[in-house]
């Protein structure tokens, strides 16, 4: 009985987001009510944890708050000063060749918007800009999500691991999670598969983009191990940037470019163009003050008082995010009103994702703390994570995590959820935690691709209606293929 109880708030938290429907704010509200019902309940839980952990998730989600609100209001500068579609038409100019065009977008733009931003973001944003290359609707989701995986790991500035393992010892887990994450350069290998199944010449349209599918995929993922020693909040960022600055020099000279150029539709010069220099420099800015606040705020960090015993760093990504978003107003001489349109829009799509995560946050503390109480029963965390303790938990840890994006929308979440527990299992079974952590991180990114959040806005954007059955059967397979190596190397790197 103590082991169901505590698995019925994620029981219920499931059940009402599958089956009912619910929103995901609606869900994690009423599965974290349970959860305070339970530990009060039966598990008797003392005052003072109860407070602690309540507070402790409320301060959780404060972090990552403030990177969301700062990232949207970036995006929101960048889209009124004609920037976004402005990019995405001198990328489209590197190549006439459509597979090229759409990986561009695709993979180095789309993982830059998920280091910068993530949250469905990129999906979203690069959906409709693929219809614009001739795609279909539902083909131009599809490879939006396709695309919108491997860069989840270090998403929204390093969020996933810095947030979603918040309060365990994750030291090494970047990096671990960096090399494991190899397994990504196979994503613009499953786009250029889906760019050209169906065609008359599909196995020709597919060997000669090939080397520049393979190309894109070594492209972004070595600069994103090499940015890990920097810090978790670059790996994504840098590694779409210096990778799409190789490609670019590679294409100049025609390296690795398809022999034959093929076309969907010819593409059109947006309206009111801007120059090069304007397009790209706010993702210069960005870059140099996420680097600058690193150095100097990175150490810096105090102590929640009361008990609370929760470490605030004084460098949040998010405040490099707003600093570049007023410095480019400022400079281009944005209009007041637009600027304070863009602080409402930013704080309007953050308030959900915030209290959320204040909400799952809570819930898992509360979990891990339920231990302090009258009733002489273990932690409810204690108790579920004797069910992960199997000699098979490295090949099972990249699903675990994948299950978690697929109901939630969000590796941030997933780990947040499942973290504590694979902790304790991989502790218990003297498996290396932060091995087991990395595989969790880097399967709950591979899920990303079929998040049933990311599938609805993504297919919101684009005009479609109950087409989720369809984008998911031309996403679960390399999902699948993706978590099957993983665990392969998750077994080969545990024993």
């Amino acid at each position: 009985m103590p082991t169901f109880f505590s698995i019925l708030p994620l029981i219920l938290f499931t059940f009402l987001l599958l089956y009912k429907k619910q929103s995901l704010l609606k869900s994690s509200v009423f599965a974290l009510g349970l959860t305070v019902l339970l530990v009060l309940c039966f598990w008797k839980i003392l005052p003072q944890p109860l407070f602690i952990s309540c507070a402790k998730g409320f301060f959780i989600a404060w972090d990552i708050f403030v990177i969301i609100l700062g990232a949207i209001f970036f995006l929101e500068i960048l889209r009124d000063l004609k920037i976004i579609d402005s990019l995405s038409y001198y990328l489209e100019t590197v190549s006439k060749d459509y597979r090229v065009q759409v990986i561009i977008l695709a993979w180095f733009f789309e993982n830059f918007l998920e280091g910068t931003a993530g949250f469905g973001t990129p999906a979203a944003v690069v959906a409709p800009l693929l219809i614009g290359l001739g795609l279909s609707p539902i083909s131009a989701v599809i490879v939006a999500l396709l695309g919108n995986s491997a860069s989840v790991v270090f998403g929204a500035a390093g969020t996933p691991i810095r947030v979603g393992f918040a309060g365990l010892n994750v030291a090494s887990v970047p990096l671990i999670s960096a090399w494991i994450n190899c397994v990504g350069l196979l994503v613009p290998i499953f786009i250029l598969y889906f760019l050209v199944k169906g065609k008359k010449d599909s196995k020709k349209q597919f060997f000669e983009a090939l080397p520049f599918a393979i190309w894109s995929g070594v492209a972004f993922v070595l600069p994103s191990i090499a940015a890990v020693f920097i810090g978790q909040e670059f790996p994504s960022i840098l590694g779409a940037v210096v990778g799409l600055a190789l490609i670019l020099l590679t294409a100049r000279f025609g390296i690795f470019m398809p022999s034959k150029v093929r076309r969907l539709k010819t593409a059109t010069k947006p309206k009111n163009i801007i120059g090069p220099f304007k397009v790209f420099t706010p993702y210069v800015l960005l870059i140099i003050l996420l680097i600058a606040g690193k150095i100097i705020f990175g150490n810096l960090s105090f102590i929640i008082p009361f008990g609370i015993n929760h470490k605030i760093n004084l460098f949040n990504p998010g405040l490099s995010f707003m600093a570049t978003g007023i410095i480019l107003a400022v400079v281009w001489r944005v209009k007041k009103a637009i600027m304070i349109d863009s602080v409402q829009v930013a704080i309007k799509r953050t308030v959900e994702p915030f209290l959320v995560i204040v909400c799952m946050s809570a819930m898992v503390q509360l979990m891990t703390s339920s231990g302090q109480n009258t009733s002489g029963l273990p932690s409810s965390i204690a108790l579920i994570a004797k069910n992960f303790e199997n000699i098979l938990l490295p090949f099972v840890a990249p699903f675990i995590g994948a299950f978690g994006s697929f109901v939630t929308g969000s590796a941030t979440i997933s780990n947040i959820m499942f973290g504590n527990f694979i902790s304790i299992a991989s502790t218990a079974m003297n498996f290396d935690v932060s091995k087991i952590l990395a595989l969790s991180v880097v399967g709950a990114a591979a899920g990303n691709m079929i998040a049933l959040a990311d599938i609805l806005s993504a297919e919101a954007v684009v005009g479609l209606k109950n087409n989720e059955r369809h984008v998911l059967r031309g996403v679960i397979v390399p999902c699948l293929i993706y978590l099957f190596l993983l665990g392969i190397i998750g077994v080969f790197i545990s024993f």
